[in-house]
């Protein structure tokens, strides 16, 4: 979930003080953000954006010590393949890595006890599920690896706000600022954008102000 933020009642005088995303407007749709900033009209993609900044944490976490991890109140089942199972058995390191631990309860079951604490919303069986997936496709240890960072961008894509959650003003703030103090937020993980902005001019222009 972002952080919050408050929101002026008006926008400061001074475009100085406005930061750089503005302030939140409103949501539409379920999908996007509406802010204004000095410039005028910004327009955000949520899930976009929060994918990239759940990215960016998740790759500073693993660089430092791995991902600390969150134990489930009632530990899930999950039916995989008996190779997934051993996918699974094989790449346990890189699961506890990751944040993740799990128990093969037989040959096509998995206990999911622990998910990654900044994933803590996510749905556990899609999230192991995604990512046995990554690891089946990727194979030895040094392809997955090398291969670290897709895997990041799955379990990122997971930890994002869906599409058609409702937000309120300072939820959507806290995105804005997020953004703002995160490498690379103009372009999600798959290299679409995450805003985009209207000026003042793009608007009159629609509406055939000043000609």
């Amino acid at each position: 979930m972002p952080g919050t933020s408050t929101t002026p009642s008006a926008l400061p005088e001074s475009p100085s003080d406005i930061p750089p995303l503005g302030y939140a407007l409103a949501q539409l749709k379920g999908i996007y953000i509406l802010a204004e900033n000095a410039h005028g009209l910004v327009l955000v993609d949520m899930h976009a954006a929060h994918e990239r900044i759940m990215y960016e944490r998740l790759k500073i976490a693993m660089a430092n010590e791995g991902l600390s991890g969150q134990p489930l109140l009632v530990p899930e089942s999950i039916a995989v393949s008996q190779r997934e199972a051993d996918c699974a058995e094989e790449h346990i390191t890189t699961f506890q890595r990751l944040g993740f631990e799990l128990q093969r309860l037989g040959p096509e079951t998995l206990a999911i006890r622990q998910i990654p604490a900044l994933l803590k919303q996510a749905e556990a069986n899609r999230l192991v599920s995604d990512v046995l997936a990554d690891l089946m496709e990727y194979g030895t240890s040094d392809r997955v690896q090398a291969h670290m960072n897709e895997l990041l961008g799955t379990m990122a894509c997971h930890g994002a706000i869906r599409a058609n959650r409702r937000l309120a003003i300072p939820e959507m703030n806290g995105l804005l600022r997020d953004m703002e103090n995160t490498e690379r937020s103009g372009q999600c993980n798959h290299g679409r954008p995450t805003w985009t902005q209207m000026g003042l001019s793009d608007l009159d222009k629609l509406f055939l102000r000043g000609q």
